[in-house]
């Protein structure tokens, strides 16, 4: 059986911590462990998370951060890393365990569905699991699943602001391909919503086109949280 560490980042996450850790400790049993580390909440996101874990650190504010401090206090073999806000499937442990065969140096992630998604949502949804099959680049919503000795062995997620996720599963897929698992986590919508949809397709293509030809992500981060 493959143990697993699940590391969830949060930041201010108040809103969805509860649901994502229901929905997440409904599918596993208690040899899994939940790993969260807080980038500094104002709210009682902490509070909430500690129903659920006592698993709890804190480091300071970023994802790759946040995400590689949870990987130094992982005690299992596979290494799960899950936004605050999406939520896993009812078969998320079986599969992985599954499409891994108990094999160490692999990694994998899941296809992604919008939450309250409309025709353009699902749409979006769609091409979003076609190019990161195909192109074996992930984004984190898609959750990613790696084992310990292959995290090491790329020295973790790259201390970046902004696509931390772009460049872990370059280096990743360096090594070898990722397993793209059927079933799909659902993530939540509201930058979409909140922004307009059009404008953050824009907005998503743009930044990855101008961190494509070199402008570091410390000039783009301003950009996509603005």
């Amino acid at each position: 059986m493959l143990l697993f560490s699940i590391i969830i980042p949060t930041l201010n996450e108040s809103e969805s911590i509860e649901h994502t850790l229901e929905a997440l400790t409904s599918v596993l049993d208690k040899q899994h462990e939940i790993i969260i580390v807080d980038g500094g909440s104002t709210d009682d996101t902490v509070i909430k998370a500690s129903r659920y874990t006592n698993k709890i650190y804190y480091s300071g504010k970023g994802r790759a951060l946040q995400m590689n401090e949870g990987a130094r206090h992982a005690s299992h073999s596979f290494l799960v890393f899950l936004h605050a806000d999406t939520l896993v499937p009812d078969n998320f442990p079986n599969e992985i365990t599954k499409s891994f065969n108990h094999r160490s140096g692999q990694w994998g992630f899941f296809k992604v569905k919008l939450s309250n998604a409309d025709f353009m949502l699902s749409v979006i949804s769609f091409f979003m699991n076609l190019r990161s099959c195909l192109t074996k680049i992930a984004t984190g919503d898609q959750v990613f699943v790696v084992s310990k000795d292959l995290y090491r062995k790329i020295n973790g997620f790259k201390t970046i602001p902004l696509m931390e996720d772009i460049e872990f599963s370059k280096s990743l897929k360096k090594i070898c391909k990722p397993i793209c698992f059927k079933s799909t986590v659902i993530t939540s919508s509201r930058k979409w919503k909140q922004q307009g949809i059009i404008k953050t397709v824009f907005l998503m293509w743009k930044i990855r086109l101008l961190y494509f030809f070199g402008i570091p992500a410390t000039k783009l981060v301003s950009m996509y949280y603005k």
